[in-house]
């Protein structure tokens, strides 16, 4: 009983750290540009410039989460304002 609790948390925890990562994601986009109503398509497009940019899986630092966002600024820049 005590290892299904604690398999639980970890999975609620999982779930919490996911949520608040891709709010972090949705902050970096915002401030490269994307207006709010424009964040869940560009969520998107990131997602997929992820495979485009990078061919195969790998660590994802700071600086390969720049050369995405700049990557998109790039390919979709309907995304960004000012652009």
């Amino acid at each position: 009983m005590k290892k299904e609790l604690k398999n639980n948390l970890d999975e609620f925890e999982i779930e919490e750290m996911a949520m608040q990562i891709a709010d972090m994601l949705s902050v970096a986009l915002y401030y490269a540009g994307v207006p709010k109503k424009m964040i869940p398509r560009a969520i998107d497009a990131y997602i997929k410039a992820m495979d485009e940019v990078f061919e195969e899986d790998g660590k994802m630092s700071y600086e390969e989460i720049i050369k995405v966002i700049e990557y998109l600024k790039k390919s979709r820049p309907s995304l960004f304002t000012n652009q």
